[in-house]
């Protein structure tokens, strides 16, 4: 069955532990931090993912959608992040293991995510070293965007070549997930749905999280 990580940049903040409350039967939380450089829009940082890991044991699942990882990586692996999740896109390809290993070496889960116009090609390099791949159905930046049908092929490709070549990473997905969407990716082989405003607008967060899978 498929994991949900409800995503917070479309809770309330203002009473954001009554928000994660509302979400218990969900296995993972996404945690979505935003420079405002890479993305144009500013978000959480490293400060209020410790406070909120004092109050859940949640699998926190941290998403960097910032221009230079290196330089506040450390910062999420000491606030207890239990996955760290940095873009192709923001790091330059020869330093991509030299990250990976870093992340690694702490004790950490490490994945990359790609925007919809990166092709899943420029991964193969890294794939052996990864827990997860990040497939972005929306620019990343804002919630409430309509899903990408281009990740869903995607997604299948990145199944193919994790039951071709053993690996072990899992695959996720982001942005415009609702009952339909889920659907789809859960038939292209997904593992873990992000899903923020048709969990956190919804009139039941348990129900939503439900219908998801």
């Amino acid at each position: 069955m498929v994991k949900i990580a409800p995503s917070l940049l479309s809770a309330n903040f203002v009473c954001l532990k009554e928000e994660i409350d509302k979400i218990k039967v969900a296995e993972w939380i996404h945690y979505d931090v935003m420079d405002g450089h890479f993305v144009p829009n500013i978000s959480f940082g490293y400060s209020i993912l410790k406070d909120i890991s004092k109050v859940t044991d949640k699998y926190l699942d941290v998403h960097l959608m910032i221009d230079d990882p290196f330089k506040y990586v450390d910062n999420f692996i000491a606030s207890n992040a239990s996955l760290i999740v940095f873009h192709y896109e923001a790091v330059e390809e020869n330093e991509i293991n030299k990250l990976i290993n870093h992340i690694k070496n702490n004790n950490i889960d490490v994945g990359i995510a790609i925007k919809p116009d990166t092709c899943v090609d420029v991964l193969k390099p890294f794939l052996s070293e990864l827990d997860l791949v990040l497939v972005m159905s929306v620019e990343p930046g804002f919630g409430g965007q309509t899903f990408n049908h281009s990740a869903l092929e995607k997604i299948s490709k990145l199944a193919k070549l994790r039951e071709d070549n053993n690996y072990c990473y899992l695959i996720e997905v982001d942005g415009g997930i609702n009952e339909s969407t889920a659907k789809l990716c859960r038939q292209a082989g997904v593992d873990v749905l992000v899903a923020g405003s048709f969990v956190f607008n919804s009139d039941d967060c348990t129900k939503a999280i439900e219908s998801l899978r």
